[in-house]
């Protein structure tokens, strides 16, 4: 898990307490939900082939943001089709 600063762990402490009031309405709540519901829908299984190197520096990546790097690489693609992963 990374590393939290003060601010997160207040935070979280606040969380814990259940001292979070949620701002958003039963409307904006729907659409998030919703939203949510059809990012999360993983209905296709795709096989592909990667070197080595670049299969263990996508694992060193995902272990860096904390995430499996079988997540990391579908964010990326979905960054990617929706125009917000942009070229340095």
């Amino acid at each position: 898990m990374p590393k939290t600063d003060a601010y997160e762990t207040d935070l979280l402490a606040a969380f814990d307490k259940g001292a979070l009031k949620s701002v958003a309405s039963k409307a904006e709540l729907a659409k998030f939900k919703a939203a949510a519901r059809a990012t999360a829908l993983k209905d296709k299984r795709v096989n592909i082939r990667l070197s080595s190197g670049d299969l263990q520096d996508i694992q060193v990546k995902a272990l860096e943001q904390g995430m499996p790097y079988q997540t990391l690489i579908a964010s990326v693609l979905h960054k990617y089709v929706t125009g917000r992963l942009a070229e340095r």
